[in-house]
Order: structure tokens, then C-alpha cells, then sequence
């Protein structure tokens, strides 16, 4: 096929237009470089069937030649990215799949929607099914993001409905892996940078809020997986395995043998106190289950952020 992939050069972005290339695709990568870099490319530059296009989706995109199927990653993902670009990051829910979705309607494409599990806000529900509505504040510093993806699934449903496009929604679920920026902001890289630079590992709140973590190969194989169904529904795609933030801590500082020390800061305001998928859907209707072990994946990571050197760990 030949693929376009909205935020190419992010961290999970990156990592599917590997997977892509590597079975055969062609892919077109478009990215601003807002929150992705070119070192998460950079291997792809000049490879056979690669090609990067430097380009806000809030703005009109066009993609020459015929294309099968448009996935659309583009949006700042991390609360460290989309508070201090909050508008940029409704921009990219909103016109942003907009512009994607008119492209793929365009080309007779397939069209695949980067959701996240944050369109179920502080949930009420344990295990977030994908039929649950979500408890969202969207006035909060959190809503830019949630209300962007939530938008997002709602056109991408227009879409589907009023043109008969083709579409795919996934919802993500705290994806972790090699090529998060150290400076991201999200648990399983502060946690990892910190434990690496023997650093206290800060916890918000108490700890005892619960998340679920999956492994980027694995997230990437749920998504291809998606892409290749017949399925317009949103399909979670995480792990079910639910741990603390606590516990998540103790297993970073065990992987990477650090003995800094653990201090606790006031949670910020709407952080989800549990967040776990009910992944039901995504084994019966694609045969997908997680099948990278968290301590192997923390470790993987942890050898990832080590090779990136000590003045990036600072």
C-alpha cells in the first residue's frame, strides 16, 4: 500500500512508519516537528519508499498520487506538550482531521483515527469500555486534548456516516517505548530519566492511581491490525495489566538497579485516579493481545534513554 502517516516523526508515529516500510508499504510521513524529531526518522531518510513532508495538517493537505489509506497521528500527546500548546493541539483534532480526512475521501482511501484513552477523562468506569461516554472536564487544563480527540471521533464518524468513507478509530492507551523524549512529561520517561540520572522520582498524588502500560511494538501490531479490519467503531488498544503509579516506580528503580530516592507532589488538577482498557473488543474482533512483559519493556526503554547519553539525562 501506500500510507500516509500524519505525525510520522513522533514516538509512536515514528515507530509505525517503521513497521510500514518494513513490510513492504510506501509511506509518506508528514510532520511540523512540534513535538517529533528527525532523529526518530532519520534511518528512513533515503530509504526506498519513504518520503517526508515537512507540513502543519491544520493547514490544506495534499498528498500527490494515489494513496491507500491516510493515519492520522498528528496532535502533541503529552500534558507537558499540549498545556504549553494548547491551541495548537485543538487545532490538530479539529482541522487537523479535518484536512486528513478530506484527503482520504479525495484519494478513496482508508482512513485511521489516533484516539487516546483521555476521551474517557477521570472515568467512572473500571475497565473503560469503548462504550462508556467518558467523564471529561473540558473547561480544564487537561480538556484541550481530551475535547480535541473526542471531536475528532466525532467527525471521523460524520465522515463515515454521511460520505461512506472507510474508517478506523483507535484509542490508545499509555504507549511507552524507545524514542519517548526524555523531556516529555509522561510517567514511564520521568520516571526512567530520574531513575537513570540517580535523581528523586517524583509521584503526583499519593500513588495510588492506576494505569495500564503498553509497549509501542506491541500498540503498533494493534494498529495495523485495526487498519486491516473491517471494523468503524473505536477499539482500545492497551494493556489490562493495572498497576499503580507507586508500583510502576518501584519496578523502574529495580529494571534499572537506581537507588534515587521517591518524594510526592500535589496531583494535578483532573489527573485520572484509575485508567485500565476492557481490550475485549480488540481480541475478538483482531486476535491482538499485548505480548511484551512490562519489565522487559521498561528495560528496552531504560537502554533507549541510556544510549541517548549523559548530557541528555540531565
Amino acid at each position: 500500500m501506500r500510507v500516509v502517516v500524519t505525525g510520522g516523526a513522533g514516538f509512536l508515529g515514528s515507530h509505525l512508519c517503521d513497521h510500514l516500510i518494513a513490510r513492504g508499504d510506501d509511506v509518506v510521513c508528514i510532520d511540523n516537528f512540534s513535538t517529533g524529531t528527525r532523529s526518530n526518522i532519520a534511518h528512513l531518510r533515503g530509504r526506498q519508499g519513504f518520503t517526508l513532508v515537512e507540513h502543519d495538517v491544520s493547514a490544506y493537505v495534499d498528498v500527490a498520487g494515489a494513496v491507500d489509506a491516510v493515519l492520522h497521528f498528528a496532535s502533541p500527546a503529552s500534558p507537558v506538550d499540549y498545556t504549553r500548546m494548547p491551541i495548537q493541539t485543538l487545532k490538530a483534532g479539529s482541522l487537523g482531521t479535518h484536512n486528513t480526512l478530506g484527503l482520504a475521501k479525495a484519494k478513496d482511501a482508508t482512513f485511521l483515527l489516533a484516539s487516546t484513552s483521555e476521551v474517557y477523562g477521570d472515568p467512572l468506569v473500571h475497565p473503560q469500555a469503548e462504550q462508556y461516554w467518558g467523564n471529561v472536564n473540558h473547561l480544564g487544563p487537561r480538556g484541550v486534548y481530551d475535547e480535541a480527540k473526542r471531536f475528532a471521533e466525532a467527525m471521523t464518524m460524520a465522515y463515515c456516516r454521511y460520505h461512506g468513507l472507510d474508517t478506523r478509530i483507535v484509542r490508545v492507551f499509555n504507549t511507552y517505548g524507545p524514542r519517548m523524549r526524555p523531556d516529555d512529561g509522561r510517567v514511564v520517561s520521568n520516571f526512567i530519566v530520574a531513575a537513570l540520572a540517580d535523581e528523586p522520582i517524583t509521584i503526583y498524588g499519593d500513588g495510588a492511581q492506576t494505569r495500564s502500560f503498553c509497549f509501542v511494538d506491541d500498540q503498533v501490531r494493534g494498529i495495523v491490525a485495526l487498519l486491516e479490519s473491517g471494523e468503524h467503531d473505536p477499539v482500545n488498544i492497551g494493556s489490562s495489566e493495572e498497576l499503580t503509579v507507586a508500583e510502576l516506580a518501584e519496578i523502574v528503580l529495580e529494571v534499572t538497579g537506581s537507588t534515587s530516592p521517591v518524594r510526592c507532589l500535589p496531583l494535578p488538577a483532573d489527573d485520572p485516579k484509575r485508567r485500565c482498557p476492557d481490550a475485549a473488543r480488540a481480541r475478538e474482533l483482531l486476535g491482538w493481545s499485548p505480548s511484551v512483559a512490562l519489565r522487559e519493556g521498561l528495560g528496552r526503554t531504560a537502554e533507549y534513554f541510556r544510549s541517548l547519553a549523559a548530557p541528555g539525562l540531565g
